[in-house]
């Protein structure tokens, strides 16, 4: 089911908590809303859910205008972060519980309900566990129910609100993997939400960067990381550093003197130079570079992470190498040249 939003304004008591968004969800897509808390992430998944009414613009659920339906009539399902399961209901009967409620007009048999809550269970990889109840069950099992229960009702549209949020960092990561493997048997049209930019590059087929309200950014993962668009983009998705530079005669300078990076189709004047830790090559002079003092040195995992007193009032830069490359670095003083990065104005 596609799924669009189109010129959305949304308010709380006049305050304004999203601007203007648009969003076309194709159908099938798994789809990241990823930024930080109060960017409106939420507030969007809601009014595509049907929980929120949106104060102006519209929601099409395929060519169907459904702003002001109902969560019941847009058939969406929706996972919590807090599982909201039925606690004196077993699993099985958590599973079944949106079928059982359905109008009898629409409701199945026992016999169908029962069978279909049992092969999703076992879908989700609980089978052996009907007759339980939630408080058995450990973090990650509860999410499993309750993605199932929400799977149960054939949804149009599946919504997940920070669905592994309460979950340690080692389920987390073993539940991504899992979901992204269910979506692509199940082939649900599904949104989450998240705040983690580590799970939304490895599950989603497209991120939606917001913030305050507005969208930032649509792209793949490989779009988002690679090319972001604005500063709040690049420094939100991934590490980032930032230096204050000026454009003049078809370079980039560094206070006094250039780095030895071109910018001929850049105007002249101040510029803000966006780039990654890792995307950077060591110099052994200075000439056309940048040149920092070593202040301190870390281990991360498989690198080595440097941080570098540049001076002039910049502020501290970090850069990552392989933990031999860093070794054989003079470690009082380092000279680079960023092999990647992007100029922004203020």
């Amino acid at each position: 089911m596609e799924v669009r939003v189109e010129n959305i304004r949304k308010e709380f008591e006049r305050f304004p908590a999203l601007h203007d968004v648009s969003l076309s969800i194709r159908s099938g897509e798994l789809i990241a809303l990823l930024g930080p808390s109060g960017s409106g992430k939420t507030t969007l998944l809601r009014l595509i859910a049907g929980l929120e009414a949106p104060t102006q613009g519209k929601i099409f659920f395929g060519d169907d205008d459904a702003s002001y339906k109902s969560v019941q009539e847009r058939n969406i399902g929706f996972v919590f972060q807090h599982y909201a399961l039925f606690r004196h209901m077993t699993v099985l009967d958590n599973v079944a519980f949106g079928l059982k409620v359905r109008p009898s007009s629409r409701r199945p048999t026992k016999a169908e309900i029962r069978e279909r809550a049992s092969k999703l269970l076992d879908l989700v990889q609980l089978s052996g566990l009907e007759k339980r109840y939630p408080t058995q069950l450990s973090g990650g099992q509860r999410q499993r129910v309750a993605l199932a229960r929400a799977m149960a009702v054939e949804p149009n549209v599946l919504l997940l609100d920070e669905p592994f949020g309460a979950l340690d960092a080692q389920v987390r990561k073993d539940l991504r993997k899992w979901l992204r493997e269910i979506h692509d048997q199940t082939g649900h049209t599904t949104v989450f939400v998240t705040h983690d930019q580590e799970e939304a590059l490895e599950l989603a087929d497209r991120i939606v960067v917001m913030s305050q309200g507005r969208i930032e950014q649509v792209g793949t993962p490989d779009e988002i990381y690679d090319t972001p668009v604005s500063p709040f983009v690049f420094r939100f998705i991934g590490q980032s550093n930032c230096l204050k530079v000026r454009v003049a005669n078809g370079e980039i300078w560094l206070d006094d003197r250039p780095i030895g990076l071109p910018a001929k189709d850049e105007a002249e004047g101040e510029a803000l130079l966006y780039f990654r830790p890792h995307d950077i090559e060591i110099r052994d002079g200075c000439g056309g570079c940048i040149a920092g003092v070593v202040a301190a040195s870390r281990r991360v995992a498989g690198t080595r992470h440097l941080e570098l007193e540049i001076g002039n009032g910049h502020a501290l830069m970090e850069i990552e190498l392989p933990p031999e490359r860093a070794a054989a670095v003079d470690r009082s003083r380092l000279a680079f040249r960023p092999t990647k990065w992007k100029l922004f104005r203020e």
